[in-house]
């Protein structure tokens, strides 16, 4: 039997997993309990890397702060990166204390306050306008200011990502202007206190099919072509979103880096003249950061009921929801999930629940583990995104998890 585990860890000698050089129980030691989410610095720089040298000479690759939020993060991220996308206020402060220049920032979001557009208008960030209620509002506030509102228009595209996980196009929805209507809200961009920066298209997430990613930007360069007779100038940016999916449970198949640079180098290059000046960019969040992440969590008792053996951690879906399969999942499967203390020679069928008072607190369900005891470490891996802010950390009032950036 083998570890189900992403690449760049590994186990030592005793059977102890390993990450960034050191046991888990060792970094468990360093944050002072569990359970605790530790970041890996080093994958995350090999995970831009490796993107970089598959993409397409001069594509910006923009980092989506809602994936994961953690302040040390973000800003080892802004180093990496070209540009921060950010989704309310606190988020837009985060970014700018990371270091990135406000001119880099992107705001998105379908119900940003006057405050929150006034916060990113004095900044200098761009707004990515999700209406012409929104637009109107930030003229108002720019007139006011006497400052012009960096800003871009968010399209609800016709079409959308084929097979993702989430859809964000070819339906009604709250984000962004409908394609249709998009030429008013352009033409209305010319206005005095707009400073025109260009179109943001997302058509979906956690996508694993390299030709449906391509299908979705070859149509996104066609839609920004078309709409670009309406905008104020050529775009000076145009944001393909991402998409980019990791491979969470068995079966699944890590997306091919080189195919998609491939077809994406050859959509550029054959875009029309009117977009010739543009600059693109990939919006990524989960993709970057996901696999460079571990949940820590440690086994508390251990127990039998009708004939199923249970281990009880001090972790659960408080911190970790969206592995408990209750994060937009329709059918729960295991994240990878293996024993960090052993990995002895005898294995067994278990299950991980969490230590909270409900079913769905299941970290683990059936899943084969080197035989485990109370005191082991659990790790659950793909936990650099949408852990712990993602999760209801409220819930029954169980202290925060920490966090270590390594």
């Amino acid at each position: 039997m083998t570890d189900r585990m992403p690449a760049g860890f590994s186990r030592d000698q005793e059977g102890r997993l390993l990450i960034a050089g050191r046991t888990a129980e060792a970094w468990a030691a360093q944050a002072g309990d569990t359970p605790v989410f530790v970041y890996d610095r080093a994958l995350l720089a090999a995970r831009v890397a490796a993107l970089r040298a598959a993409m397409p000479a001069g594509l910006q690759l923009h980092y989506a702060v809602k994936a994961n939020p953690m302040p040390a993060l973000v800003a080892h991220m802004a180093g990496l990166v070209d540009g921060l996308d950010v989704a309310s206020a606190g988020e837009l402060e985060l970014a700018l204390n990371a270091g990135m220049a406000a001119g880099a920032i992107s705001f998105a979001g379908p119900g940003k306050r006057d405050r929150e557009l006034e916060a990113a208008i004095l900044a200098g960030a761009t707004i990515n306008i999700e209406s012409a209620g929104e637009l109107h509002r930030a003229g108002v506030i720019a007139g006011r200011a006497g400052r012009q509102a960096r800003v871009a228009l968010r399209i609800n595209p016709p079409f959308a990502l084929k097979g993702s996980g989430m859809r964000m196009g070819g339906a009604a929805s709250p984000f962004g202007v409908d394609a249709a209507q998009a030429p008013e809200v352009l033409r209305a961009m010319a206005g005095r206190w707009f400073d025109f920066r260009g179109l943001h298209i997302f058509a979906g997430s956690q996508n694993l099919s390299e030709t449906a990613l391509l299908e979705a930007q070859r149509e996104t360069v066609a839609l920004v072509a078309e709409l670009a007779r309406h905008a104020p100038a050529p775009p000076p940016l145009v944001n393909l979103g991402g998409g980019f999916g990791v491979p969470y449970f068995p079966g699944d198949k890590a997306l091919d880096l080189a195919m998609l640079g491939k077809g994406l180098a050859d959509i550029l290059d054959a875009r029309p003249a009117s977009l010739q000046a543009s600059r693109f960019a990939l919006e990524l969040g989960r993709w970057l950061v996901a696999e460079a992440g571990v949940y820590l969590c440690r086994i508390i008792d251990r127990k039998t009921s009708g004939g199923e053996s249970f281990l009880i951690t001090d972790g659960g879906l408080h911190h970790q929801l969206a592995a408990t399969g209750n994060f937009g999942t329709v059918i729960r499967r295991n994240y990878p999930l293996v024993n960090a203390s052993r990995n002895g020679a005898e294995w067994e069928i278990l299950s991980v629940v969490g230590c909270l008072c409900t079913p769905l607190d299941r970290l683990g369900d059936k899943i084969e583990l080197a035989q485990s005891g109370v005191g082991d470490l659990i790790a659950i891996f793909m936990a650099g995104a949408y852990g712990r802010t993602a999760s209801p950390q409220a819930f029954l009032g169980h202290p925060a998890p920490r966090e270590l950036l390594v």
